[in-house]
């Protein structure tokens, strides 16, 4: 019997081109298609890299944990005193922005190596695209999970458990995860081209951690936090943390990081559909 991802005999191999016809939109869904069906491959090899990083380690990923406990704390009780804040409300605050934020720097700077990484395997097999760039969103998925007990550790230490709105959590990691799958699939080709691109998103993203909300309380600003929506990552950020720690999100927060995923997702389609066939001559 046929793999139903093999492609018939009629339209020859995926991975050849006619530049009378390139099919570029037809290639490039093809592509995600299989590339989505495929998604034990990518998350067999997020375990891997994750095992080869830390081999011979005695915590392996969970030293990450550790080392978020001891920011968490350390900087829970400095930044409380600095802001005049409860440690009892700014502990639990604090602890999911680290968190949350650590996923989403972490999966900007990988990003930038999605598809460089894996040089080999692109020139040697024909595997769909999106499943290098699932990989790197499925590596660091894996481990910002492992930080996950220590949310639950900081409620039960501070007695504030999130209620019902809670729920809201789901959609709100949904946004996260297309974000980062459309940012790694964009970020992946661009850094791809011109190499002096990763640089600099290093270098936004240190000045992108000051300028959100990450260990300031939006309500510090005042009247000016009405701008903050304009910041996408406060308002990504905000669709997970809100219901956890600040009893929901505000409509305008979830209407804007909507907004900016469709637009992500947008660019990253074009790019991928104009520019696919020349990723294998970029790596």
């Amino acid at each position: 019997m046929l793999d139903a991802t093999l492609p018939r005999p009629d339209q020859g191999p995926l991975y050849l081109c006619d530049a009378a016809r390139p099919r570029r939109r037809a290639a490039a869904l093809e592509d995600l298609a299989t590339g989505l069906r495929r998604w034990r491959l990518p998350a067999a090899l997020a375990r891997l890299d994750i095992r080869n990083r830390y081999r011979g380690s005695v915590l392996g990923p969970f030293w990450l944990t550790l080392s978020t406990a001891v920011m968490v704390v350390g900087l829970g009780i400095l930044y409380s005193s600095l802001f005049k804040l409860e440690v009892r409300n700014y502990l639990p605050f604090v602890a999911v922005s680290l968190i949350v934020w650590t996923m989403i720097n972490q999966t900007v700077t990988d990003a930038c190596t999605s598809l460089t990484s894996a040089e080999g395997i692109i020139r040697q097999m024909p595997l769909p695209f999106t499943v290098h760039v699932l990989r790197s969103v499925f590596r660091n998925a894996l481990i910002t999970a492992h930080s996950l007990p220590l949310v639950f550790l900081v409620f039960l230490a501070t007695g504030t458990m999130p209620g019902w709105e809670v729920l809201l959590l789901i959609p709100g990691l949904l946004l996260v995860v297309a974000n980062a799958f459309f940012v790694s699939l964009l970020l992946g080709m661009v850094c791809a081209r011109f190499r002096d691109i990763a640089p600099i998103v290093n270098s936004f993203m240190q000045l992108a951690f000051y300028m959100s909300p990450v260990l300031w309380k939006p309500e510090l600003l005042g009247d000016t936090a009405r701008w903050l929506p304009l910041n996408p990552f406060y308002s990504v950020m905000e669709t997970v943390r809100g219901p956890l720690v600040e009893g929901g999100v505000a409509p305008l927060v979830w209407l804007s990081a909507v907004l900016y995923t469709g637009l992500v997702a947008v660019v990253a389609l074009a790019f991928f559909v104009r520019f696919r066939g020349r990723i294998a001559f970029w790596v």
